[in-house]
């Protein structure tokens, strides 16, 4: 078991109508002039942005609005958030949406912060932030984790790369709304690659080869227990208010360092991977991660043939006997079922890629940086360890 440090320190407001308390709670963390980040016109459609800037209004605050933050957040509204939050004075960033505009005013934050940086400099680890604008969350996607986790993952359009902008405190919100009925309106495929995206927080932090606490294990094991459970209510009952509360605090859960405590940090293989599928083919987060899991799960187990054994017995209810490679693989297929079950993908095809030998390989290439770094730890991944995932998962 390794040592750890557990540090949470968003404040989360959870429950129906949380978010008229914005207002109250920008004020609290000393805000005076606020941009407004969203993503697309359903957050305009739906009433949200006028609510939220009519609170504003009712507790004397300043703000400005960005919208246009599309999935796998790009570097280019990034560069034009932090060039309005310098002309207009902004001092705190208020997310509304999911991971894709937490991410990106995340970034916005670090390079408004950070005036002598290019904030592109952060994510190829050229550079390292000193500080961050503070940031607020409304939360209206249930998946990334970021309203209470130190990342950031940006995707620079030009290059096609995609990759974590810096991983430090200073990008931690100040505070999360969350409010579960704003994510009713979500499409069933948004929904259910959330829930695959929690899932995968977990098991990156849970598929670790060295001992782990048992505490941290059952954790682990009860939050992508609850995750499964109700991800299939929402497939038949997507206004279900328990079931959304749960993937919603599950989704926190999976992501704030929680399921981590003992574990070395995790995986993050499959993540790594996932990274330059959307980079490169602008795919659904949560989905690509489904495409890819089965086959990295395949090509590592037998490292450690027991501990996708617990997960099978554990998670699943899969009797394990004295063959834990047997066990093992069953629990696999169960997951894989389960991703079938909320029409999630589970290989590159159903994704919607066919892909040649060749862009398979320049994947990988991509994803070794060039053939220069490794990946993973459950078992370290070279360049050609990828491409063979890659295939696996064609």
């Amino acid at each position: 078991m390794r040592n750890f440090e557990y540090y949470t320190p968003t404040q989360v407001v959870f429950g129906k109508d949380t978010h008229l308390q914005t207002g109250s709670l920008l004020k609290k963390y000393g805000a005076k002039k606020v941009l407004i980040h969203y993503g697309g016109q359903s957050a305009v459609r739906s009433g949200l942005i006028d609510e939220i800037t009519s609170n504003l209004r009712e507790s004397d605050l300043e703000y400005v609005t960005l919208g246009g933050v599309v999935p796998n957040p790009h570097l280019s509204k990034v560069r034009e958030g932090i060039e309005l939050c310098r002309k207009e004075n902004v001092d705190f960033i208020l997310a509304v949406g999911g991971g894709s505009v937490i991410d990106s005013s995340k970034a916005i934050g670090y390079g408004v912060a950070n005036p002598d940086n290019d904030v592109w400099d952060f994510c190829l680890k050229k550079a390292v932030p000193t500080g961050c604008l503070p940031i607020g969350v409304i939360l209206t996607i249930a998946a990334s984790g970021s309203e209470m986790s130190s990342s950031s993952v940006i995707t620079n359009e030009e290059t096609k790369e995609k990759r974590g902008c810096a991983k430090t405190d200073y990008c931690r919100p100040k505070f999360a709304i969350l409010n579960p009925r704003l994510t009713y309106t979500l499409p069933q495929y948004q929904t259910e690659s959330g829930c695959v995206d929690i899932l995968m927080h977990t098991m990156e932090r849970y598929f670790v080869n060295i001992e782990t606490m048992e505490i941290t294990d059952s954790i682990s094991e009860a939050l992508m227990q609850t995750v499964i459970y109700n991800a299939r209510i929402l497939m038949k009952e997507p206004k279900n208010y328990s079931a959304r509360a749960e993937i919603m605090w599950a989704g926190s859960l999976s992501h704030n360092g929680l399921t981590g405590c003992g574990t070395g940090g995790g995986d993050w293989a499959c993540h790594q991977l996932e990274h330059e599928l959307g980079g490169v083919y602008n795919v659904t987060h949560g989905a690509g991660l489904a495409a890819i899991w089965g086959s990295w799960a395949r090509y590592v187990y037998e490292v450690n043939p027991e501990r996708f054994a617990q997960f099978a017995t554990n998670v699943f209810d899969i009797p394990c006997g004295t063959d834990y490679k047997e066990t093992a693989l069953a629990g696999i297929v169960a997951m894989e079922n389960f991703f079938r079950s909320v029409e999630m993908p589970t290989s590159l095809h159903e994704l919607g890629l066919d892909l040649t030998d060749q862009q398979i390989h320049d994947l990988a290439f991509k994803c070794s940086f060039e053939d220069t770094r490794t990946i993973g730890v459950f078992k370290q991944l070279n360049m050609r360890d990828m491409e063979k995932i890659y295939l696996m998962a064609r």
